[in-house]
């Protein structure tokens, strides 16, 4: 076995590792990896939809993941002036 067929294996078992991931922050950085494997795998071995593949999940993961981490980042609780303003009953708007 050549280290490019290494290379393979290892972007499989990460793909392989992503499923069993249990929280969805988990898998997306385990889908990066694998994302990062596999295209480096395609382009060595010349396996040019494999990188087109990988070269199209890796902003789609960067960019779910960049997501989560913003939300989790975000107050749970409004501000006051939030509340005050959701408290006060329906608006109506007039033109």
């Amino acid at each position: 076995m050549s280290w490019v067929d290494g290379l393979g294996f290892c972007a499989s078992f990460a793909v392989l590792a992503s499923f069993c991931m249990t929280t969805i922050v988990s898998l997306r950085l385990v889908a990066l990896t694998s994302n990062v494997l596999f295209s480096t795998y395609g382009l060595i071995a010349h396996i040019y939809p494999v990188v087109f593949l990988h070269l199209m999940l890796l902003p789609i993961n960067l960019v779910k993941l960049y997501r989560l981490r913003r939300r989790k980042r975000a107050p749970e609780v409004a501000s006051p002036q939030a509340q005050s303003s959701m408290s006060s009953g329906p608006q109506v708007l007039r033109p």
